[in-house]
């Protein structure tokens, strides 16, 4: 059986944290079993359903490189062939027309919003109602059970008594999510289907649909949904954002999706894995069966170590310049720059002290600064001014020296060069930020 996955997200919201890993898992489990991964955008609810978010969607798995197989499914586009499928089933006995209209059904749920809906019309016992669109319901067999395979959970059942006639088609004639899955499945050929734990008792209501097609039932799958560390549902107070949020604050699309990777699949001890070593290896068996928990600091250390191993070349262009001498400058200390920062924006913001002219002083910088007698800094201008070669180890010999004769020790004057000319206690060394500065910009720096 040749695999084929799919990613169905709804284009009534943002790519977020959990479809991105959904899309991830879906992309590796095809590439690890030499099948196909297929993109279709949910789009059948037109009221919420907005070109902005699909505009989005598509660049975040873009970023993300996650690519799919041939070209986009758009769901909304099928609507006359869902009704076939509908049409097909009243035919075949498997469903009927109810009459039953919105403001009915609605005062039967504000009395009891969990109670199952029971058509007079599902027997054919009722003649149709003039004047009211009917809507197409599934025919459910109340006398047999469902049993649904997963591959995470195992074999569950349950008896269909549990299950509503639920709406195949509206009165408008559009489609529900229940019927238009059911059937793009079957078009797409999929062969598994991994989605959120969210999804798990859709799944038997999709196979009442399947069974009365007569259609093969996909492989399913349903992840665990993530947790945030204190074990309660993913919000944005625990990471639950876009995945155009990671992106601002400075994520790689190599960390998010190792992150997204560990976030409910393992293989051995394995914590550094690119997606494309993680499929040659992925499989349904590999995931957990508890919800995985997001942790910023495990993700700030993967952030980390992506950068560091990307090349100099590489992270210049991930940054902004003012000017072409600035970007010259970084280029000089972004091998130091790059093992210092969890993020883009941290490594910005340390280039930034390279190539824009210093902001203001810190509260700590500030602190040294008002502490010092001004003489000191008098000192120190001259001391540079009389180096010919500004070069690190000429600027740490020559205050160093100073700092002798001024009884101060080494780490002291340390502190007053970063204070003075950085005024902040990040980035790397001070003597060699001040060679890559250059002279004539670290002595407008100092302030006498």
């Amino acid at each position: 059986m040749s695999v084929i996955t799919r990613f169905a997200p709804s284009p009534t919201g943002f790519l977020h944290i959990g479809g991105a890993r959904t899309a991830l898992f879906n992309w590796l489990f095809s590439k690890a079993n030499n099948g196909k991964f297929l993109l279709r955008i949910e789009d059948t609810d037109r009221e919420r359903s907005t070109q902005e978010a699909v505009d989005a969607i598509i660049g975040d798995l873009k970023w993300l490189k996650i690519d799919w197989d041939n070209g986009i499914v758009m769901q909304f586009s099928r609507s006359k062939h869902y009704a076939e499928v509908a049409e097909q089933l009243l035919d075949t006995g498997f469903a009927y027309r109810c009459y039953l209209s919105a403001e009915e059904i609605q005062r039967v749920r504000e009395k009891d919003p969990y109670i199952k809906i029971e058509s007079p019309w599902r027997d054919g016992k009722k003649e149709a109602s003039l004047g009211i669109k009917p809507t197409i319901r599934l025919k459910v067999d109340k006398h047999s059970q469902t049993t649904v395979e997963d591959q995470i959970r195992g074999s569950v059942t349950i008896s269909n008594n549990e299950l509503d006639d639920m709406i195949l088609l509206r009165s408008d004639g559009t489609p529900t999510y229940m019927l238009a899955v059911v059937v793009d499945d079957y078009d797409m050929h999929i062969t598994h289907v991994i989605r959120g734990d969210d999804h798990f008792t859709n799944t038997f209501r999709q196979q009442q649909i399947i069974k009365a097609l007569s259609w093969p039932t996909p492989v399913y799958a349903h992840v665990p949904l993530i947790h945030g560390l204190d074990g309660t549902k993913l919000s944005k107070r625990h990471g639950a954002l876009r995945i155009d949020a990671y992106k601002q604050a400075g994520y790689l699309p190599e960390a998010i999706c190792n992150y997204l990777l560990r976030l409910g699949w393992g293989s051995g001890n394995l914590e550094i894995i690119t997606k494309e070593e993680a499929s040659k290896l992925f499989t349904l068996e590999g995931l957990n069966e508890a919800p995985a928990r997001f942790d910023y600091e495990k993700l700030n250390f993967l952030n980390a170590h992506y950068i560091s191993k990307k090349s100099d070349a590489d992270l210049i262009k991930l940054l902004k310049f003012d000017s072409e001498i600035g970007q010259k400058k970084v280029e000089k200390a972004i091998s130091d720059l790059k093992i210092r920062v969890n993020t883009l924006v941290e490594l910005q913001e340390l280039a930034d002290l390279y190539s824009k002219k210093k902001d203001p002083m810190d509260n700590k910088s500030q602190e040294i600064i008002n502490s010092l007698d001004k003489s000191i800094l008098i000192d120190i201008k001259g001391a540079l001014e009389e180096l010919i070669n500004w070069e690190t180890v000429e600027i740490k010999r020559a205050l160093e020296e100073l700092a002798t004769k001024s009884n101060l020790s080494n780490g002291k004057m340390m502190q007053i060069m970063r204070a003075s000319v950085v005024g902040s206690f990040r980035g790397p060394g001070i003597y060699k930020t001040m060679a890559i500065l250059g002279k004539e910009e670290v002595m407008n720096r100092i302030c006498t």
